[in-house]
């Protein structure tokens, strides 16, 4: 009997890594689609192209390296069509990914997020049908209303008042209308209503996970993204790191990749049509930091998710995916900036 094949778009980031790898060791056949466009995004620091080719020695024929744009729509029906009807989930986490860099290029920006998404949507329809779909949306959707809460200052973050309705999170109540949006907000908007939309209206099994920052030892770190990696990049190859509005204090909730990777597992095991949850690190696993133009203060409400796939829990607080993120890439960045190894770091060379 043939293997299930799973399709995973943006097969060399954070999320669609781990992506691959856990379902190719739950017995599917991966094609993961990427065309390394961080590295055209934000420099060759920032290139997937090497996680992918780590995925084809490692996983020895379970996984097949497709470098397609998600926006050539006729080479992602080929893709579809071909591995039809074995398609049982399309993982779509492809996506130009910064709010800042959007600015420069806002045509690039949509027609990436927004038109490829709706490209896979369409070869998915055609296709593959029955087959779960999940997309890593964002809470970006929200535009600038989460920077209008109630804060209240603290020494080292803002915080809401603990009788406030999102005290320990915010749920999908919050409006995405009436609000400024960035423009990389707008296109991840559209991507996220057209994913609703074919789940609603064709009744294809899709869910929109709106996640705040997800993060993980692949997570290759830039100025303009993954600030968690890029401060402990900056922090290993000695580099200056610039603080960015808000006087440092910014709260943010951060989730590792794998545990993305796992909510997507338990909502295939039990999909449904036009699904959304708002995912993230909760006030568990929730730091303070700052860029300006950012929201000033998210956390995700998980209540929703967890109710429904009471399965899934975090596994990995911020701490824990720290020390992973040093340990996969300190000599790495050490060697790329010149920087000697520590003993601790010849330490972790060896292990």
């Amino acid at each position: 009997m043939s293997a299930p094949v799973a399709i995973v778009t943006g097969a060399g980031g954070p999320i669609g890594s781990e992506a691959v790898r856990h379902f190719a060791a739950e017995g599917f056949e991966v094609a993961g689609i990427d065309n390394d466009m961080r590295a055209y995004c934000f420099g060759p620091s920032a290139s997937t192209a090497a996680n992918t080719a780590h995925l084809g020695a490692e996983l020895d024929g379970a996984f097949r390296a497709l470098q397609l744009d998600i926006r050539d729509d006729e080479a992602l029906s080929r893709v579809l069509a071909e591995h039809s009807p074995r398609v049982e989930l399309i993982i779509h986490a492809a996506a130009q990914p910064s709010h800042d860099w959007a600015a420069s290029e806002p045509h690039t920006d949509f027609s990436v997020n927004a038109n490829g998404t709706l490209d896979l949507l369409e070869a998915a329809r055609r296709h593959a049908p029955d087959a779960t779909f999940a997309f890593t949306s964002t809470n970006k959707v929200c535009g600038d209303t989460p920077n209008y809460l109630p804060l209240v200052e603290l020494a080292t973050r803002p915080e809401l008042p603990r009788d406030h309705c999102w005290f320990n999170g915010i749920d999908l109540e919050m409006p995405i209308d009436l609000c400024t949006d960035s423009r990389f907000g707008i296109s991840k908007v559209a991507a996220d209503l057209l994913v609703e939309e074919y789940g609603r209206y064709f009744q294809m099994p899709t869910v929109c996970f709106r996640a705040g920052c997800m993060t993980g030892p692949r997570h290759a770190g830039a100025r303009l993204h993954g600030f968690l990696a890029y401060l402990m990049k900056c922090t290993v190859a000695g580099e200056h790191y610039t603080v960015f509005g808000y006087d440092g204090k910014q709260v943010r909730d951060n989730i590792r990749s794998g545990d993305v990777v796992r909510a997507c597992h338990a909502f295939r095991r039990n999909p449904r049509p036009a699904a959304v949850y708002n995912l993230g690190g909760g006030r568990e696993s929730s730091i303070s930091m700052a860029r300006i133009g950012d929201h000033r203060w998210w956390i995700s409400d998980l209540d929703a998710f967890k109710l429904e796939y009471p399965q899934w829990g975090l596994t990995t607080s911020i701490r824990a995916f720290l020390q992973e993120i040093y340990e996969h890439n300190a000599e790495r960045w050490r060697a790329e900036h010149d920087v000697p190894l520590s003993k601790r770091d010849r330490s972790v060379a060896r292990r």
